[in-house]
């Protein structure tokens, strides 16, 4: 119907598949005009499937800091690996650049984390492994051999020194291949069977040496500083040495005359030798068998010296006192001029005497206390004139006491010698004439004379005593 409708009105039919042929081919350089521009779009940006962000990683929030790390080997360390502080994901891998040059080649791990998480300065940075055959990923953690300064920010570089990583399952496993396929496993079993051998029936002595090889480790670790101390002296001996190098070699050098000179005399200097080792044995000989009488000598030289400690102070005092004996230290001071001041204090205490001139000798426990001196020491016995009461004793010839003899210088006592001419101290002239005032002139009248005189009243009152 439309065909004939179409030829009716003069127009040429359209076959339908031809129409539907046209408008595809109209549509694919539209599409591949589309895909072109998306991929000029797109391309500047794109590095590649591992720049995609992974679903699940961890939130680094607006404002994350930059880290670097220089690690010597990472791996299989890859970018978008996961950053851990305590097993805990706090960032991720943003690139890794291989650094260095001459001093040596190394990876630069590029690393974001988030600006809340807390580290020092000197943190560390290793490599870890989630599990036996998991990924790879990035540990920090505060240092463990030092302590903490500083904050690690945006920017910072962790050194290689400062930088590890954990060991691989492959190399454990290469390891021990080795081990198993001829690696000296057999050596082992022959080594711990000749030691089983060696040890067997000595454990007690191996034990024992092992304790002391504790206790001389732990003596060097106690004694490590004065070990130092002593290398540090070698090490400054040895330096000193060292600056005087020329000097000990024209010691050396000036040493051979003198070894010549001894050489020559070996056969006095033998001799000698032989002769004092004779004097040696003679001396210890000697020694030996005074040895008790030494002992004694010394026993008794210590009583002297411990007396002599006890005496303290009095000892040079009475040297002092004996430059002057018997009189005191002060004597100097009697005799001032044309006189003399003489104080006396006798003390006749019959104990007191035999305690000063007896005390310390053998006679002191012999004579006893002064009771016993007393009773040794007749007292004489002497008749006293009684004369009736109110009658008054008749002077003795010469004016003394009666029953005594006339004294001196007194009435009708013996005379007083003259003194020469010129004596000092005298009363007399040395025309023989007495000197007014003059003393020992014998004669009754001279002033200061204590003769009895007619009307006096020393006679009575005196008992005709002078």
């Amino acid at each position: 119907m439309t065909g004939t409708a179409e030829r009716r009105a003069g127009v040429r039919p359209r076959a339908p598949w031809r129409a539907r042929g046209r408008e595809r081919w109209r549509a694919r350089p539209l599409a591949a005009a589309a895909l072109a521009g998306a991929a000029a779009l797109s391309g500047c940006s794109f590095g590649g499937v591992d720049t995609l962000p992974l679903p699940g990683g961890p939130d680094l929030g607006s404002r994350p800091n930059t880290v670097r790390i220089e690690f010597a080997n990472v791996l299989d360390l890859v970018p978008q690996s996961v950053v851990k502080v305590n097993d805990v994901s706090v960032g991720k891998v943003e690139k890794i650049d291989l650094a260095g040059g001459t001093g040596g080649w190394h990876a630069l791990v590029t690393v974001k984390v988030r600006r809340d998480v807390r580290l020092p300065d000197n943190a560390t940075a290793s490599i870890g492994q989630t599990s036996l055959l998991g990924e790879k990923y990035v540990a920090l953690a505060p240092p463990s051999h030092e302590p903490p300064s500083g904050e690690l920010g945006s920017g910072d570089l962790i050194p290689l020194a400062r930088t590890g990583r954990s060991t691989e399952i492959e190399e454990v496993l290469s390891a021990m291949s080795l081990l198993l396929n001829g690696g000296g496993l057999e050596q082992a079993a022959t080594i711990s069977h000749e030691l089983r051998a060696a040890m067997g029936g000595r454990e007690a002595t191996i034990r024992s040496v092992l304790h002391q090889a504790d206790v001389f480790a732990g003596t060097l670790d106690r004694n490590r500083t004065a070990i130092t101390r002593a290398l540090d002296g070698i090490d400054r001996l040895t330096g000193t040495l060292a600056a005087e190098r020329k000097t000990i070699t024209d010691t050396i050098d000036r040493t051979g005359p003198a070894i010549a000179v001894l050489d020559r005399n070996r056969a006095d200097l033998t001799r000698m030798l032989v002769a004092l080792d004779r004097l040696s044995r003679t001396t210890t000989g000697v020694v030996r068998r005074s040895h008790a009488d030494l002992v004694a000598n010394l026993r008794d030289l210590d009583t002297i010296l411990v007396n002599l400690n006890k005496a303290g102070s009095d000892l040079p005092r009475s040297l002092e006192s004996l430059i002057t004996f018997p009189f005191p230290a002060t004597f100097g001071n009697v005799i001032e001029g044309d006189y003399g001041n003489v104080r006396l204090t006798i003390d006749l205490d019959f104990q007191s005497i035999a305690r000063n001139l007896l005390g310390g000798t053998d006679l002191e426990g012999l004579l006893g206390g002064g009771e016993q001196m007393r009773s040794m020491l007749q007292v004489p016995n002497v008749t006293l004139p009684q004369p009736p009461l109110g009658v008054l004793p008749r002077a003795a010839p010469g004016g003394g006491p009666p029953g005594l003899p006339g004294l001196p210088g007194l009435p009708g006592g013996a005379a007083t010698p003259a003194p020469s001419a010129g004596t000092p101290g005298t009363g007399r002239q040395p025309s023989g004439k007495p000197s007014p005032g003059g003393r020992g002139t014998g004669k009754p009248g001279r002033p200061g004379a204590l003769a009895p005189r007619s009307g006096d009243l020393r006679t009575p009152t005196m008992g005709g005593l002078s």
